[in-house]
């Protein structure tokens, strides 16, 4: 039987310079349930060009930790990939196969 996954994900503001809480960021989809081996893009769109990006992960109890930083291009480890484009004021998180161990709360952050 196919496990169902949840990924919850919340727009995160952090207060240490990294997010200007004037820029606007809106990630999507907010909430996420996708069945176990399925892969699934997460959406970053934000309102001025940031210096960079960040894509985090948290899981439930914990603090959040770093999956990549972006100020160009595309990164990817293993069955996780992000790009960022910043004349498109877009990023997205991909997750190819997704396992168990992938339910998590996913941020992205501006600089």
């Amino acid at each position: 039987m196919e496990k169902l996954l949840e990924i919850s994900l919340l727009i995160f503001c952090l207060q240490l310079g990294w997010v200007s809480c004037l820029q606007k960021v809106e990630q999507n989809p907010q909430f996420l349930r996708v069945q176990e081996g399925k892969s699934i893009t997460i959406n970053c769109n934000f309102t001025e060009n940031p210096q960079g990006l960040q894509w985090l992960r948290q899981d439930a109890g914990k603090g959040p930790i770093s999956l990549f930083y972006l100020a160009s291009g595309m990164k990817e480890e293993g069955r996780f990939k992000s790009m960022i484009n910043l004349k498109e004021r877009h990023s997205s998180l991909h997750i190819t196969a997704s396992q168990p161990g992938d339910s998590a709360t996913y941020h992205c952050a501006v600089r």
